[in-house]
């Protein structure tokens, strides 16, 4: 499978992500509503799309400007490779 490059396709894949979180949220606050569920899911997302950030942007902008981020697969295996070059 090759990279996503048409435009009106990456603006609906973010459109259907969007449409994923708000309905996970939703059905997981109509389980179970009350203030710390609502709290604890904010921190969550907020947590999530900062570690994101931090492996996309971050290492390749600030730690390592050769690193090209392609997932958190490709992240994971570029911590390891630089644990096994630091040992």
């Amino acid at each position: 499978m090759g990279d996503l490059t048409n435009l009106k396709f990456i603006y609906l894949k973010a459109v259907l992500l969007l449409f994923i979180l708000i309905f996970s949220v939703t059905l997981i606050l109509i389980e179970c509503p009350s203030w710390k569920v609502s709290v604890l899911l904010i921190l969550a997302l907020w947590a999530s799309a900062r570690i994101y950030y931090f492996m996309f942007y971050v290492i390749e902008k600030y730690v390592d400007n050769t690193y090209k981020f392609s997932g958190i697969w490709s992240f994971l295996k570029y911590v390891v490779s630089q644990k096994k070059q630091s040992l």
